[in-house]
């Protein structure tokens, strides 16, 4: 997928906010006394990207993406902070990518005669085919 020039898909360090979370599910008492998973918020419109990036980021209906345009993705698969840290921004460096990608202009085309008369021809067959079926006429 083309990225448009100038962006590299990494929000800027100083952009994000990290708050450090208990995990929730299963994890033993680890998991209840170490605040291992990351909430990382970002807010879009507050950003450094391209308007338009930030117009289209904007425009989607993700969960992960609040009313007041901020993206709160929460990371909690891993046992330590850091790592979950970085699961976070690479999730966020994914969407803002996604959201960088430009999709291509689809210009409406006509059928050419030859697949009409081929589309046409494959009707008529199958109508004979099944024009075939039915009970099979019995002696008299």
């Amino acid at each position: 997928m083309p990225v448009p020039a100038g962006l590299t898909g990494h929000p800027r360090e100083d952009e994000i906010e990290f708050s450090a979370i208990r995990a929730q599910g299963a994890g033993g008492q680890n998991v209840n006394k170490v605040s291992n998973a990351v909430h990382l918020r970002y807010a879009v419109a507050a950003s450094s990207l391209p308007d338009a990036v930030k117009a289209r980021l904007l425009a989607w209906r993700d969960q992960r993406i609040s009313g007041d345009g901020v993206v709160v993705i929460k990371a909690q698969d891993h046992r330590s902070l850091e790592r979950n840290r970085q699961d976070a921004v690479d999730r966020l460096r994914e969407l803002i990518l996604e959201a960088a990608h430009v999709p291509k202009v689809r210009r409406a085309t006509r059928p050419t005669k030859g697949s009409q008369r081929r589309r046409v021809e494959g009707k008529v067959s199958r109508g004979q085919i099944k024009a075939l079926r039915g009970k099979v006429g019995g002696g008299d």
